[in-house]
């Protein structure tokens, strides 16, 4: 940890874009890997900043941390990324201090995503925050925040039906099958990346449309052997991508990759393909869109989708709003009590100096003085809590211990 000191919640900011003003396309020239990451949890302190966490999705980029000023956190965030600096602060919102940290609670609870209450945005805040914390770069603050929006979050999921009904990017993609592919069990299905993703859009596939012509292609051959066998399905190694593209009807990528592993190349000369991306940035060549026999969708495509599952969610902001209120009340509770900690500590120390100086041992002649010295600490913690005058209780603690005997 960086010190015990309490830091100053107005030196907290967020910067970022998302798909409100950004297509998926531009996001993924923003978007950080787990190597750029490292690289970037490695050089903080050169960019003056040491507690801080990236939050990089197919929805949005966006950096949390301490710094002067939000600047700062583009400057270090925009090192590592293909997208210039001043692209991504013409498409970036900033919140400071409270409103940074109200923001991050909506986007935990689902309130932010680009398909209402999904709920995967938890899983990747835990794994930015755990390797912030695996470099040092998640302090006192950060860490209650995190822990304290996962309980909101949580709290947000149990008790409403945000996130009810089954309503996921994989899940808009089985939707958008069953409306524009007409006997899709005899179809041939081609799914490149058995990650997260891969492997929800797998079960999906073979769940709600009964698809079981499906091969499964992973740069780590187990992974995509072992889900193959769990479902029934084919396995087939990288170095054969180029045939299983050319049987397959309909191509499902998510591969999350830096760089497009579908080119146009891969796809000159074939019969028609219905390509699905899910990679941010795209996994598949932009271009390929122009080729006459290739319909290619992406997850902004895919987000567009409404059905009565999402309007039922959207009924449900209102308690998902109250309940966030609650956490976020309580995280506020938690920094003003641990900003006066100083005050208290002090205050602490001066009691006890109090008790043991020869002066005035005949006022405060008692049998527990610890005990005693508590009690009147934590009076003056509620009163600071109620209202923030700290000289004053400074003084009247002081007069209280003097005031009573054991």
């Amino acid at each position: 940890m960086h010190g015990t000191e309490p830091k100053d919640i107005s030196g907290f900011f967020v910067t970022g874009i998302n798909y409100r003003k950004s297509d998926a396309e531009t996001r993924g020239r923003f978007a950080i890997s787990q190597e750029k990451y490292a690289h970037l949890l490695e050089t903080a302190p050169a960019y003056g900043i040491s507690e801080f966490f990236i939050v990089s999705t197919c929805n949005r980029t966006e950096i949390y941390g301490f710094a002067e000023n939000a600047s700062q956190l583009v400057q270090l965030l925009c090192s590592q990324t293909e997208g210039s600096q001043e692209l991504f602060s013409s498409l970036a919102y900033t919140k400071q201090g409270v409103e940074a940290v109200k923001h991050f609670f909506y986007v935990g609870a689902g309130l932010d995503s680009q398909i209402l209450g999904d709920y995967e945005i938890i899983g990747q805040i835990k794994q930015a925050a755990k390797w912030a914390k695996q470099y040092d770069r998640i302090d006192a603050f950060t860490e209650r925040l995190v822990n304290c929006m996962l309980q909101s979050s949580k709290a947000v999921k149990n008790r409403t039906a945000l996130s009810s009904g089954t309503v996921s990017v994989s899940f808009a993609a089985i939707q958008y099958l069953r409306r524009h592919v007409k006997n899709i069990k005899s179809k041939k299905i081609l799914l490149l990346g058995t990650g997260k993703i891969g492997r929800n859009t797998c079960k999906n596939l073979v769940d709600y449309l009964g698809a079981k012509k499906i091969t499964l292609i992973n740069r780590t051959e187990e992974k995509a052997a072992t889900l193959a066998a769990e479902l029934g399905l084919q396995p087939a190694k990288m170095d054969e991508l180029q045939q299983w593209i050319a049987e397959a009807d309909i191509i499902l990528v998510a591969t999350n990759a830096g760089q497009a592993v579908i080119t146009c190349a891969h796809l000159a000369g074939l019969n028609k393909k219905l390509i699905i991306d899910f990679s941010i940035p795209y996994n598949v060549d932009a271009m390929a869109r122009q080729l006459p026999h290739i319909t290619l969708v992406n997850v902004d495509d895919l987000s567009k989708m409404k059905d009565e599952t999402l309007a039922m969610r959207q009924a449900e902001v209102p308690k998902a709003n109250a309940i966030i209120a609650e956490h976020i009340d309580e995280f506020i509770d938690w920094y003003n009590m641990r900003r006066h900690v100083p005050v208290l500590r002090a205050v602490k120390s001066k009691l006890k100096e109090i008790h043991t100086s020869p002066l005035f041992i005949p006022l405060v002649q008692h049998q527990n003085p610890d005990k005693k010295i508590q009690r009147v600490i934590d009076g003056m913690a509620s009163k600071m809590k109620e209202q923030d005058q700290k000289g004053c209780y400074y003084i009247e603690a002081i007069n209280e211990f003097l005031a009573t005997g054991a």
